[in-house]
């Protein structure tokens, strides 16, 4: 009896299920490789993945109202380029006004796609793929196809990827801003009406238009949310690597994607957590961070990441049905 009370738990609740595997991918990895759960390579998969886990948070809004936005990649690019411009023809521009400048520019481009969306009645896809092209092609074009090397970067900045005083001495300050994102989208998505409203637009789209719920102005702050965090991360990952080219984080999108997918995030909308998409986002940083601590080889690790996410797409459907018969049972009730 344990066993299957323990079994249902583990199948009847999207976030434990990811937990069991999550676990099951820690100690495959680690019998494989001792040195994988270390406070050290802990702390280095957050720090390289934090970008990843502050996109998926944004990309869950989007993916909730029951659109997409396959140019994050791209707005990330522009963004962190416009404000590494910035910073090398200012070099004592302080950091926190480089976030800002970042922030902003990316805060702009998620509010023109969302406008267009919205108002213009332009389906996501076909937007978001066309803003792929303009927001990478614009990268290129301020930095005259250039990048800004490690040597134009203010020593603050470079510093601020790899230092730990927004964590009071003992969290990297990417991982803060990664527990600061998911923290307030929990607040967010659970207890406030804005957090209803959106789930409310994904699951029924009439319905919610019939009970008051301004759909557009729905749909443009979720992709302007999206937008700004795409430009936060853009700041995140230009002081991280201290570099800024116009290539940078090309597949984001895929990822950041398949992380909320596995997470349990509906791409039909309506259906998802906020602690399912970190759970999801762990699991997809843990598979590139921690297979080649084994020996896989670059193309497994796509060949394996691809299965897992079809599987996800696979369980999210058979999930959904089930919901769906058993609100029909209680119809005819």
């Amino acid at each position: 009896m344990k066993i299957k009370t323990m079994w249902k738990k583990i199948t009847g609740s999207r976030e434990v299920s990811l937990v069991f595997v999550l676990l099951i991918l820690c100690v495959f990895i680690q019998s494989r490789n001792s040195t994988f759960l270390t406070p050290e390579t802990i702390e280095s998969l957050f720090k390289n993945y934090a970008v990843d886990f502050v996109v998926a948070a944004g990309m869950m809004l989007i993916l909730l109202i029951g659109a997409i936005d396959i140019s994050v990649g791209s707005t990330l690019a522009f963004s962190g380029m416009a404000a590494s411009l910035f910073l090398r023809d200012h070099p004592g521009t302080p950091v926190s006004v480089v976030f800002l400048i970042s922030t902003a520019i990316g805060l702009l481009c998620g509010l023109l796609i969302g406008i267009i969306i919205a108002y213009g009645k332009v389906h996501p896809l076909i937007c978001t793929l066309g803003f792929m092209s303009i927001y990478r092609g614009l990268a290129y074009l301020i930095a005259n196809n250039e990048w800004v090397a490690a040597s134009q970067f203010s020593k603050a900045y470079k510093a601020f990827a790899q230092s730990r005083y927004l964590g009071f001495g003992i969290v990297n300050n990417l991982v803060v801003i990664v527990i600061v994102v998911y923290v307030v989208f929990y607040f967010v998505m659970k207890w406030t009406p804005t957090g209803r409203k959106i789930y409310a637009v994904g699951s029924n789209a009439e319905a919610a238009l019939v009970s008051g719920i301004k759909i557009k102005k729905v749909k443009v702050a979720c992709y302007s949310v999206l937008g700004a965090l795409c430009g936060l991360s853009g700041a995140m990952y230009t002081s991280l690597y201290a570099s800024s080219q116009g290539n940078m984080a090309e597949g984001l999108e895929m990822d950041v994607i398949a992380a909320c997918v596995v997470g349990g995030v509906s791409l039909s909308g309506g259906r998802g957590s906020v602690i399912g998409v970190f759970l999801g986002t762990l699991i997809i940083s843990i598979i590139g961070k921690g297979l080649p601590l084994i020996g896989v080889s670059q193309f497994w690790q796509k060949a394996i990441k691809g299965l897992i996410i079809l599987i996800a797409v696979i369980i999210n459907v058979i999930v959904q049905r089930q919901m769906n018969k058993a609100a029909l049972k209680r119809r005819e009730n």
